[in-house]
């Protein structure tokens, strides 16, 4: 071979190399959009429920309505890209999901807000599996791939902390709209990018899209999420029942049925690997603390301490820093230690750091909730990272669309239920508060909504009643916080402890793929 020959043929590795690292770069920015937007709206919330004025349960639902959606439908989106071309679903998600930042910005009504996070949650389940499925066909080296996902990883993780320190500097300037026109400019830069950078991969053998089982998938997770933030926030009633009869149905229809489907949207025979299974509920968990952590504490640290909405997300950076210094590392790690190691250790910082929380009070110094918010994020880098390269490494790469969404589908899953389960033990302590005598109908039945309407129903009493009742709606919300970091913790602390025998001799792959 001529010396120019071995010229070209190096400068055109080198050019396939840093090509590689481009994409990524592309689908980094869409993960990035979609966590940051799941947890962005915890320093609007109070801004918002002065504009919108929605009830303690229309809140919850704006807040995890999103996250919601996306689990119901993540396993179907990554089927369909595996399908159709994850490049094609993913730039036509990206149109959309700028879109309908639009229709959230402008929303006048609760109802109309909840509506469209929906439609937000839906163009969002098309982004995340195809950005993960994109990576295992683009990355063949597993070590290569491993630090692909840690930067994947470590992105969703500090988008998700990210969320409420882009959201203060935005409300410092601008009304709480702006949260989502944000999007715009960056998912023009992601389209216009992504068509030339990214290249197209689908399964050539992976058959119809079954919209039964579609329907299946999305009813089974909302039903039965619903049912548990019903029962934790209201106690057991017929809708409950309903609800939980009919989530569980559709989800063992859905399990049952693709067993017997020639091409499945899920192979439900990937969770016969007790790694994967174990690498799932791990990922689900993981995020479960994390984003739940997140959203009260914007709360906490605003209307409570009184920090301004930027204060407030600064205030949380921690978590972000250490999501990313781990997530970089997390691969190398787990192949010199083990797996296991890494993701029980990752669990059992998450778990020790909320069990931290269970002391605050109203005048808790910073230094205790940056700690707490350091470790949640140090444990979220390596326990998210790691579990996520487990699940896509277990798959051929055709099959990378479904696995991807499994991965996603527990993330996006644990946020939802974070929010719900975690929130409504706060809701159901901070509702028994009790209000000065005085205050009696409709100030003080919006005051027990939640504690943004306690602070925006006080403007109408006189000086003392007002800070009479804000004072105990604080001390109930924060009592409520303490109870919730309590149970968060001892949920990821079991987990960690099922980690570890689960992930028994788990390890990353070392070869070239070929």
């Amino acid at each position: 071979m001529s010396r120019t020959e071995q010229l070209t043929r190096t400068q055109g590795a080198e050019g396939r190399r840093r090509g590689r690292w481009l994409a990524l770069s592309v689908l980094v920015l869409a993960v990035l959009l979609v966590a940051v937007d799941a947890t962005v709206l915890g320093l609007a919330t109070p801004a918002l429920s002065e504009d919108l004025k929605p009830s303690g349960t229309q809140l919850l639902w704006i807040g995890d309505i999103y996250s919601f959606v996306i689990a119901g439908l993540l396993v179907s989106m990554g089927s369909l890209g595996d399908r159709i071309g994850r490049k094609k679903l993913l730039l036509v998600g990206a149109t959309a999901f700028g879109a309908v930042s639009v229709l959230n910005a402008y929303a006048t009504s609760p109802e109309m807000m909840i509506i469209a996070r929906a439609l937000l949650g839906v163009a969002g389940a098309t982004l995340m599996p195809s950005t993960l499925a994109l990576i295992r066909n683009i990355f063949h080296d597993p070590k290569e791939r491993s630090l692909a996902i840690g930067i994947w990883g470590a992105t969703a993780s500090a988008g998700a902390a990210v969320g409420p320190v882009v959201g203060g500097a935005l409300l410092q300037h601008f009304w709480w709209g702006s949260v989502f026109l944000i999007n715009l400019p960056v998912m023009v830069v992601l389209v216009i990018v992504g068509i030339k950078l990214l290249p197209e991969s689908k399964n050539p053998v992976a058959g119809p899209w079954d919209l039964f089982s579609v329907g299946l998938s999305l009813v089974g997770i909302i039903g039965v999420v619903y049912a548990v933030k019903q029962v934790a926030t209201h106690g057991m009633g017929w809708q409950v029942w309903v609800a939980a009869v009919i989530g569980a149905g559709a989800l063992y229809t859905f399990v049952r049925r693709q067993f017997t489907l020639p091409a499945p949207l899920l192979d439900m025979r990937l969770f016969k690997h007790r790694g994967f299974s174990g690498a799932v509920l791990a990922d689900l968990l993981t995020v479960f603390g994390l984003s739940g952590l997140v959203f009260f504490l914007s709360q906490f640290l605003q209307l409570v301490q009184g920090r301004d909405p930027l204060e407030a997300g600064l205030a949380e950076l921690p978590a972000a820093v250490g999501a990313v210094v781990t997530g970089l590392v997390a691969g190398r790690y787990a192949r010199k230690y083990g797996v296991r190691v890494i993701v029980t250790g990752g669990l059992a910082a998450i778990g020790i750091a909320l069990a931290a929380l269970t002391v605050i009070h109203k005048e808790t110094g910073y230094p205790l909730l940056g700690a707490a918010l350091l470790i949640v994020g140090l444990g979220a880098g390596f326990s998210f990272t790691v579990t996520a390269d487990v699940i896509l490494s277990s798959v051929p790469k055709e099959q990378a669309g479904s696995a991807s969404a499994v991965s996603e589908t527990a993330y996006e899953l644990g946020a939802a239920l974070g929010i719900a389960l975690l929130g409504s033990v706060v809701t159901g302590v901070y509702q028994g508060f009790t209000a000065p005598a005085s205050v009696t109908g409709p100030v003080a039945d919006a005051a027990h909504e939640s504690l943004g309407g306690a602070v925006e129903a006080a403007r109408s009493l006189d000086p003392q009643t007002a800070q009479q009742m804000v004072g105990a709606a604080q001390e109930a919300f924060v009592d409520g916080l303490r109870l919730a970091s309590g149970v968060g913790a001892a949920v990821l602390l079991a987990t960690a402890v099922a980690a570890w025998f689960l992930l028994k001799g788990q390890e990353l792959q070392d070869g070239i793929e070929h």
